[in-house]
């Protein structure tokens, strides 16, 4: 099983990323799939979930601004996010679950001016 990031990078405040998370070698569509974060010194975040029928949840401090999607076909989860702040900087971890859960190696965001 492989989860692999991409997308992350340095962008101003306020501007937009969006992250993907390309999976293989699992059955996509029966995954839960999500986006952690974590930030220097703090604890890892859970940012946003989306299940396998597309039902999403949000953490407070991204709702309003970032968006969870799927694509099964592609085995592809993406993170649009937009009105970034520079408390959104942290590296972004794509996870899969269901009984076994799978991580991906994380992809640093940097808000910064």
């Amino acid at each position: 099983v492989q989860l692999v990031e991409s997308g992350g990078g340095l962008v101003q405040p306020g501007g937009s990323l969006r992250l993907s998370c390309a999976a293989s070698g699992l059955p996509f569509s029966s995954y839960i799939m999500s986006w952690y974060r974590r930030a220097p010194g703090k604890e890892r975040e859970l940012v946003a979930v989306i299940s396998r029928g597309g039902s999403t949840s949000y953490a407070d401090s991204v709702k309003g601004r970032f968006t969870i999607s799927r694509d099964n076909a592609k085995s592809t989860v993406y993170l649009q996010m937009n009105s970034l702040k520079p408390e959104d900087t942290a590296v972004y971890y794509c996870n899969a679950r269901v009984i076994t859960e799978y991580w991906g190696q994380g992809t640093q965001v940097t808000v910064s001016s």
